[in-house]
């Protein structure tokens, strides 16, 4: 599956997960998310980078969507995975 950079972006926010918890959870650099969320359509980069993030995503909870035609997509899955931590944003008790 060929992911987008508007995907990465949307399943990052639907995870309400800041650039950098990400990098640190695939052990991808931050420049390298910034610079991958800017591509608009199919992101061409290293597989394992690409690997990486979407486990990452995926074991958080985000299901990739194929696209019909050139929309592809993303929505949280229905079951959480039980493992996913709660995460406390900026300004949260």
């Amino acid at each position: 599956m060929m992911l987008t950079g508007e995907q990465l972006r949307a399943a990052r926010a639907m995870l309400k997960m800041e650039q950098g918890e990400l990098a640190e959870l695939s052990g991808v650099s931050v420049e390298t998310i910034k610079r991958l969320e800017r591509i608009e359509g199919p992101i061409s980069a290293n597989s394992m980078t690409l690997d990486a993030l979407q486990k990452v995503l995926e074991r958080d909870g985000i299901i990739f969507l194929e696209g019909e035609g050139d929309l592809p997509g993303v929505r949280p899955r229905r079951d959480p995975p039980a493992n996913v931590r709660t995460r406390k944003r900026r300004g949260e008790a």
